[in-house]
Parts: structure tokens; C-alpha cells; sequence
């Protein structure tokens, strides 16, 4: 929802609605779905194994429209970004491109998952012997390294956009991060700051590092995957962190190290003679060159891809254009191709929320019946028809398939089927039976948005409700509207399509409902909770998940509080979409990770083009 760039690249005309911040049953995790060959409203990949065995050699060209966030250690939030550092920046932790796990927190730097003392508060990582630096001589990654990293996020200058997810979490961060944000902007204040303040809840030693943090977090290694933690050699304090000299200057401790990066036109790659294949469980690294072109469009680079030329092997952050899907989603379906693939992309996405600060028609929307009633007069098949049903399956609570304690239960979990005869009635009870007026916001440049406007205008027109569409420019809409609390005090808007994605994956439930849900504590500015919806059961809830120790014990937490929060109407959950993703046919073992948004480049290899 808010602006934060992990939302999946804009131009598919499909997944474009999400900013989202943080930002998919059962009660327990099911990590990975999406990668296997299962169903298309879980998400479809068809390997393509290739002849023989994996091979060495040969340059991977991936084919984009846009650039990278931020070319640092420490500093991107962003899906493409991500995808960027993969082949020359390692985590402590990452998701690894091995199908039914690419949503599993692995280890990557770390020899093993952390070690949990002090009842859940203290997690304990050490790192690999033999994952080096490309300095001259090359160098071993240290604990000092992941320590700076996890200080820079908090840098003055440009701060990891992550930071509510954990800045309260780990002991004495928020306190060295309040103090680091006052520093002047100069490398000099930076290095000063950092060599006279410590955090007191991160402790180095060698090879480890250790975290201990305010309560237990089961979730925590999940977290580590974020840029955030990454270790940063102490030459990245030379440069301003996320500035142009510091893209220009990066350090590698991955398979591959930047040869050239020009900012929203190209990256190259070449092989980092520093990497030892024995200390990266994560990447293979089969190419000897990865080339990414950011200059093309989604038309043209789908035609390149299609003719199986040397120079375009896989997409960058451009996908499939629309036109294109169904005969591809109908190859796949044959097995006549295994070069498409349909991605989990664990996001409520879109979703209609509703303003319970609103003072129009009397107040109306801080009546939950109210809130019931628009949901049941809202018909979520109609709305996912005209945004594509088979990249759109849908979704009828807060959490999406594969997320920690989603409601995914036998017959479907559907609090609010669509009922406008029922809707009516409910409206009437409450003391609307001669309807509502209402706005609603939404972004007219946005295809899926604004198609999601028309049809919820038209659907609660058959209860008595009267709605006025407020289009707005994409770049005023978080800005101006959604996180300036008095526009929604002062019923500006009764209704908004907006998004939402997680940070991490699996036992991930903190990330929807921290930021959205969670009382006063998650309202605009500092949070996500656009509609002001505040229910103190739910908020305890909240509080319980968050601190418990276990994935299991959490799950049945997250489980009630997504019933309670439904029960309450907050908003008006539509679909969790599936991501498309090809390939060049010579290119095989595409493996897509979802926190990459695209197939991992680290791991595919290369027959011969034609």
C-alpha cells in the first residue's frame, strides 16, 4: 500500500496496481507453491531441464524497461533490485531457487539456520569460511561486515525502507538508529558516528554475529533476508550509501561481480574470481557473463525472447504483455512449452479498503454492518473477470495462500459471498435503507485499478449505493490522499483500490497485519492502515503473533485474527495474482523466485541458441 518499491514492475497491465510497503492453507506455512506443476490458481512452472546435464559457459542477456532502485548494499526495497544483487551480493539468508522451496528460508553466508537461545530472543549466525570479498587480496566475509550492513540500513542519507519491520525489534536499534538519522551527510559523520555508537543487542565475534532482540520472533530468520542485513565490506563506507559513486564502486561476495552498471541503460557482469563455489549453497552460477539491457518495451522484448536469439534469453523487469498470455498459459497447458511461467506472488492484490474515519452519511462506515453490507454487494468474480481471471484467483481474507495461518479451509473460507438481496437487507437493518453515497479513490492510469473502480461502482449501484469515482495521479495518490490522515478525516474519500505485498515469505503474517491492521499504532503516516480501522481484540492479537515463539503456535494466532478482522469488514479482499515469467527455449532450469519476481539468473544454464 504505501510507496514502497517491492511492488512488482508496472507494464504487465496485471500486477501493476501494488505500491506496497512493508509489500502468500491451513494453519501451518506451505512454503514454495507456485513452484511446481500444480494448478493455475496456485501458480505453474514447467522446467526445462535441457539436454544432459547443467553446463558451464556462455553470456545470460536478460531484457528489461526500467533500472534498479538503488545499486548498494544495504539499501534496496525493491523486487528488480533485488533481482540485480543476486549474482554478485550474498545474505545471511536467502530464498533459493529449488522448486517447493523457494519461499524457505535457506541459509546462505550462515553455515545453518540460526541458533535460538535466551527463550526465543537470541539467534546466533556463523558465517561460512571461504565466502570472500573481490578485494586485492580477496578477503573472508566477517560478522564486523554484517554488523555494518545492518548499521547502514539506518544511514541518514538514504534509509532502508524496510526499517518498521525490525527497528523496534533487535535491542538498542531504534535508539542508534534515532541518533544516526541526525548526523550531517558527509562520509566523515558517517564514519564517525559509526566507530563511537554501537547497537547494544547485535554482538560480534570472528565469524559470528548474534541478534537479541525484545521479544521472540519466529520470523526472524525470514527478516534476514532483507537487504538490510546483508554484510557490507568497510570500503562501502568511502561513499555516500544508495549514491552514485557508491553504484559505481561495489564490492562483490557473489558468483559475479558488476563490470559495468549505467544507470537506466545497462549491467554487465563478469565472474568473480573471490567465489568459491563450496561456500554458496545458493547460486550455481553456471554463465560466465551475465548482460542486462534496461532500454526495451514489453512488446518487443517478448518478440526477441520468442525467436530464441543469443542476445535475449530472459526477462529483466519486463514481463509478458497481456496480449500474449492466454496462448502462452495455453502452450504451457499442452507441455508445449516450457519457457512461460505463472508465479505465486503472496500479495492481496487489489483490495478495496474502507474508510472508517469517514464522517459522511452520518459516519456510516464505522459501522461494521454498514461495512458488511458493501462486501456482500460486492461480486468478487465479476471483479476478477474483467482483470483476468486466470492471473487473478481469488482471494476472500487477509492472508494470501502460503502465508503463515492463511485460511485456506476445506470448502473455501468465504465470510462474504455475494448476496446484493442480503446486502440490502443488512444496509436496511443498520438504518440505510435509502442507500449511501459514496467516493471512491482509485488511479486512473492504473489499468487494473481502474477497472476494479468501475465494476464495484457498478455492482453496489444494485444495493442503493451511489458512488462517485475519484481518479487521481499515481503520484498523488499516496502523497496527497492515503497518508495524510486529515484527507480521510475528512471523508475526501469513503473507498480506495490499493495493494499490498510482504517483505518475506512463509511465516510472514506480521507484514500484513502489523502495518495494516494493527490500531492507532499502524495509522498514516507512520503506517498503512488507510481505512483507521482499530479493533483492540485484534491489536492483542497482533501482539501475540508477533511474539511467539514458534511458526506453528503463531499460525493458529494469525488464523484467528484473520477471522476476527473479516468478521469486522475492514476491507474488501479481490485476488492474490500470479506472476508471468519467460524464457528463451535454450535456457534451462528457470526457476522462479517469487521474492525476485522473475526466474533466478544465478542458477539457469545455457544450451546452444536456435
Amino acid at each position: 500500500m504505501p510507496k514502497h518499491a517491492r511492488a512488482f514492475a508496472p507494464g504487465a497491465g496485471l500486477t501493476a496496481l501494488v505500491v506496497a510497503v512493508a509489500a502468500c492453507s491451513g494453519s501451518s506455512p506451505r512454503s514454495g507453491q507456485g513452484s511446481g506443476l500444480v494448478s493455475l490458481s496456485s501458480g505453474v512452472q514447467g522446467l526445462n531441464p535441457g539436454p544432459g546435464p547443467p553446463r558451464r559457459g556462455g553470456t545470460l542477456y536478460m531484457l528489461g524497461q526500467g533500472d534498479v532502485d538503488y545499486m548498494d548494499y544495504n539499501i534496496s526495497y525493491y523486487g528488480i533490485g533485488f533481482l540485480a544483487q543476486r549474482p554478485w551480493l550474498r545474505n545471511l539468508y536467502a530464498y533459493p531457487a529449488v522448486p517447493g522451496r523457494t519461499t524457505a528460508v535457506a541459509a546462505d553466508l550462515a553455515t545453518a539456520l540460526p541458533a535460538v537461545s535466551n527463550g526465543g530472543k537470541t539467534f546466533r549466525v556463523t558465517i561460512r569460511t571461504g565466502a570472500k570479498w573481490d578485494t586485492s587480496p580477496a578477503r573472508q566475509v566477517t560478522g564486523a561486515d554484517a554488523l555494518r550492513g545492518i548499521e547502514r540500513a539506518c544511514n541518514p542519507v538514504q534509509p532502508f525502507g524496510g526499517l518498521p519491520d525490525f527497528g523496534s525489534l533487535i535491542v538498542g536499534y531504534a535508539s542508534f538508529c534515532a541518533g544516526f538519522a541526525k548526523v550531517a551527510h558527509t562520509t566523515s559523520a558517517i564514519r564517525a558516528y559509526l566507530s563511537t555508537h554501537q547497537v547494544s543487542g547485535i554482538k560480534v565475534s570472528g565469524l559470528r554475529i548474534s541478534y537479541t532482540l525484545t521479544h521472540p520472533a519466529s520470523y526472524f530468520p525470514h527478516m534476514m533476508t532483507l537487504d538490510a542485513f546483508a554484510p557490507a565490506p568497510v570500503e562501502s563506507l568511502d561513499y555516500l550509501p544508495a549514491s552514485a559513486a557508491a553504484a559505481q564502486h561495489t564490492i562483490a561476495d557473489g558468483p559475479y561481480r558488476v563490470q559495468t552498471y549505467t544507470p537506466t541503460r545497462s549491467i554487465s557482469y563478469v565472474r568473480n574470481p573471490a567465489w568459491q563455489a563450496s561456500s554458496d549453497p545458493i547460486r550455481k552460477a553456471y554463465a560466465d557473463k551475465i548482460v542486462v539491457s534496461e532500454t526495451g518495451n514489453q512488446q518487443s522484448i517478448q518478440q526477441q525472447l520468442q525467436t530464441n536469439t543469443a542476445s535475449a534469453s530472459m526477462e529483466f523487469d519486463a514481463f509478458p504483455p497481456v496480449g500474449s498470455i492466454p496462448g502462452l498459459v495455453t502452450q504451457m497447458k499442452r507441455r508445449t512449452s516450457h519457457n512461460f511461467n505463472l508465479g505465486r506472488t503472496y500479495q492481496s492484490n487489489p483490495t478495496i479498503v474502507f474508510n472508517t474515519a469517514s464522517p459522511g452519511n452520518g459516519g456510516a462506515l464505522a459501522k461494521v454492518a454498514v461495512r458488511r453490507a458493501l462486501s456482500y454487494g460486492l461480486d468478487r468474480a465479476h471483479l476478477t473477470q474483467v482483470i483476468d481471471p486466470v492471473l487473478n484467483p481469488p482471494l476472500t481474507h487477509v492472508l494470501p495462500p502460503g502465508i503463515n495461518g492463511a485460511q485456506d479451509v476445506p470448502g473455501g473460507y468465504n465470510p462474504y459471498p455475494y448476496d446484493p438481496s442480503r446486502a440490502r437487507s443488512v444496509l436496511a437493518a443498520a438504518g440505510y435503507g435509502r442507500g449511501l453515497n459514496l467516493t471512491l479513490l482509485y488511479r486512473p492510469a492504473q489499468t487494473v485499478s481502474a477497472a476494479v473502480a468501475q465494476v464495484a461502482q457498478s455492482d453496489l449501484t444494485k444495493i442503493g449505493v451511489q458512488v462517485k469515482l475519484l481518479g487521481v495521479p499515481d503520484a498523488d495518490f499516496y502523497t496527497k490522499y492515503l497518508e495524510v490522515p486529515g484527507v480521510a478525516q475528512r471523508g475526501v474519500w469513503d473507498l480506495a483500490v490499493v495493494g499490498w505485498g510482504p517483505d518475506w515469505y512463509g511465516d510472514a503474517a506480521l507484514s500484513f497485519f502489523g502495518p495494516l491492521l494493527s490500531g492507532p499504532g499502524s495509522y498514516p503516516p507512520a503506517g498503512s492502515n488507510f481505512g483507521f480501522y482499530h479493533d483492540p481484540a485484534v491489536t492483542a492479537l497482533i501482539g501475540q503473533g508477533a511474539t511467539s515463539g514458534s511458526a506453528s503456535s503463531a499460525a493458529r494466532i494469525w488464523a484467528q485474527a484473520d477471522q476476527k478482522v473479516m468478521q469486522d469488514a475492514p476491507f474488501y479482499p479481490i485476488t492474490s495474482p500470479l506472476q508471468p515469467d519467460y524464457h528463451a527455449s535454450y535456457v534451462h532450469h528457470a526457476v522462479y523466485v517469487p521474492q525476485l519476481q522473475q526466474f533466478d539468473p544465478t542458477n539457469v544454464w545455457l544450451s546452444s541458441p536456435g
